[in-house]
């Protein structure tokens, strides 16, 4: 069934989940990838160039339905398949839910561990199944060379991009090939389509330039990987951070979220994915859907106030003191991974946090401030405040290959998470969320993104390992006062430079 478009305020709506019939409502959670990343990943490397500890993919344990809380309420208010293990040595269904992440700076296996996921999951769309991929930028043969052969197999296979995905890299043969393949016209079962050249699919353009930085993948159905082992998943969701360019797996701490057997959360995906290809912009409204463990947040999202900044209300949920079970006063940590925070509002509201007890780290690639602004404070002095938060800057633009030589495209952060571990929306709680977007006033305002909040334990506690494994090894780390860290050479928005 097809969850309800509504339009018109701006205000959360939360779609009725669907019934999942007699699958599970959540399936036991246990990353496959982390024992492959455990064996395979080599050691950090050495403090001069860039450095980080293997981050390997964290099983978590088996979960149980929960409702999902008001996330964005105020308070007060209501590899590939072809050498498949033998079905004995598979302690978990190939398809289980949870985050995994790449290592750009571990094996070439490790980097490409969000990829090998998705390549894995086309390969074992079943004939007569739908994908449906939205992604900023696409560029990557062995995923073009996966939708390809699945559209052979029968799978109907459509991919919306934004429209630099093709003017970006006009020599890239990516879109060329789905063109040729697929086709383009959005009336059949299988196509590739762009948004409208520099604009969103569902931004006003009042605005400005906007994008469609979605990086979402849906799959209706998918096989077991191994015969007799599990009869597959319907239904599945990935939302991940990682477009399908090199330097996401190379360069870029990325991480994906995998949800199958959710029929309620596929369907709101599903419905979106539709409204970004009829473009009615005058027609789309923000909305919300929600099923058990997960709420998902669709964007852009029209308004001026604090109130319509999802962000900014999901911060003003957090409570900083409060007492554990034995009486001990505690205080909220808050921990933030993102790639670029330029929208002050949310500075401004860390650095509340900070002062009014919570504990706040946060690891970023880039800010914007003075330097870049002709002498306007931005988001760098603002979370510099005295009192503001822990701060590491991930933008470290060192060659390991041949020290002392720059590299065009440095190595960063490029998640967009955030972790609650206290008090949130009025109860002790751990809460994660993550996605497309970048605290900056186009993602919120003018950009096609999502946000996903996953309200479970085990799934913050794997989000919290790679953030302090990311936040050591952060570089320059606390020494934050480069030109990249302050956003005097910006990089692009999916921060892929033309080399490097």
């Amino acid at each position: 069934m097809a969850q309800p478009r509504p339009g018109g305020t701006s205000r959360h709506r939360a779609t009725t989940p669907r019934k999942a019939g007699g699958r599970a409502a959540v399936l036991a959670t246990a990353l496959s990838a982390a024992a492959t990343l455990q064996a395979t990943t080599g050691p950090a490397p050495a403090a001069a160039t860039p450095a980080m500890a293997t981050l390997p993919a964290t099983a978590r344990a088996d979960v149980t339905p929960a409702d999902a809380t008001r996330a964005d309420a105020p308070p007060g208010h209501a590899p590939p398949r072809h050498a498949p293990p033998a079905p004995a040595t598979r302690a978990t269904p190939p398809w289980t839910e949870g985050p995994v992440f790449n290592d750009p700076l571990g094996t070439v296996k490790a980097q490409h561990t969000i990829r090998t996921r998705l390549v894995r999951l086309t390969d074992a769309a079943v004939p007569g199944s739908t994908i449906k991929a939205a992604v900023y930028h696409l560029w990557e043969a062995p995923v073009v060379d996966a939708l390809l052969h699945a559209r052979e197999r029968g799978v109907d296979v459509q991919v919306l991009l934004d429209s630099t995905s093709r003017t970006d890299r006009p020599n890239n043969p990516a879109y060329s090939r789905l063109a040729t393949s697929l086709g383009t016209d959005r009336r059949k079962k299988s196509f590739v389509s762009l948004c409208p050249a520099d604009k969103s699919c569902l931004g006003d353009p009042r605005h400005g330039k906007s994008i469609m930085h979605n990086k979402f993948w849906l799959f209706s159905e998918v096989a077991s990987e191994v015969a007799g082992d599990v009869a597959g998943a319907r239904d599945v969701v990935v939302q991940t951070t990682s477009n399908s360019t090199p330097s996401a797996h190379t360069k870029f701490f990325n991480d994906a979220l995998l949800l199958p057997g959710n029929p309620a959360l596929y369907d709101a995906f599903a419905a979106y994915f539709d409204d970004m290809l009829r473009g009615d912009w005058r027609g789309w409204d923000y909305r919300t859907a929600s099923s058990g463990l997960y709420k998902t947040y669709f964007f852009p999202r029209e308004g001026t106030l604090d109130e319509t900044d999802t962000l900014y209300a999901v911060l003003n949920n957090v409570s900083c003191a409060y007492k554990d079970a034995n009486g001990v006063e505690r205080r909220t940590r808050v921990r933030a991974s993102v790639f670029k925070i330029t929208r002050k509002r949310i500075a401004d509201k860390l650095v509340s946090l900070k002062k009014a007890g919570c504990a706040v780290d946060l690891v970023y690639a880039e800010t914007d401030s003075a330097r870049s602004q002709g002498g306007t404070p931005g988001t760098w002095e603002a979370l510099h405040r005295p009192g503001g938060p822990s701060l590491r800057c991930y933008n470290d633009d060192r060659d390991p290959l041949a020290p002392g030589r720059k590299l065009t495209t440095p190595y960063i952060i490029h998640s967009k998470y955030v972790l609650i571990d206290g008090v949130y929306d009025g109860r002790r709680n751990k809460v994660s969320f993550t996605g497309s977007q970048n605290y900056t006033a186009p993602a919120l305002r003018e950009n096609d993104e999502v946000i996903v909040k996953v309200d479970d334990d085990s799934v913050h506690d794997t989000y919290r390992a790679h953030f302090d494994r990311v936040r050591k090894a952060a570089w320059p780390g606390t020494a934050d006062r480069t030109d990249l860290c302050r956003g005097v050479k910006p990089l692009p928005p999916d921060g892929e430079k033309p080399t490097g």
